[in-house]
């Protein structure tokens, strides 16, 4: 599998969330998990998760031509990070009864990125 491929995806995906994130929190989480962010300190933690997802999308744009060891490394995280956020949000469906529009579409393509994650790590 083409880990090159997975980075520039995963890139875009996460950035483009993050920066919808810091743009506009609740509306980004009401679309996700049916219900805005209703205080000051959940605004300012949702634009906190913002600024992690755009991180996570710059790390992989900028490790797309990088070094086999470093993209390794950068997978194996990823493949954490594809495995939990999945996780948490069909614990959230099932659990806390929370249903956005996006969030089985989040949800699926999640586990189709830590499946793509495996399967770039096995070719390694």
């Amino acid at each position: 599998m083409n880990i090159k491929s997975l980075l520039i995806v995963t890139a875009l995906l996460e950035a483009g969330t993050g920066i919808a994130l810091l743009i506009a929190p609740s509306v980004t989480v009401d679309l996700l998990l049916g219900s805005g962010l209703s205080s000051p300190q959940l605004l300012v933690l949702g634009r906190v998760t913002g600024a992690a997802l755009v991180t996570i999308g710059v790390a992989c744009w900028l490790a797309r031509n990088g070094e086999r060891t470093a993209q390794t490394a950068l997978v194996t995280g990823l493949l954490v990070y594809n495995i939990a956020v999945p996780a948490l949000l069909i614990y959230a469906a099932i659990a806390l009864e929370m249903h956005g529009i996006l969030l089985w579409p989040a949800s699926i393509v999640h586990v189709a990125l830590a499946g793509w994650c495996l399967l770039c790590l096995r070719s390694r």
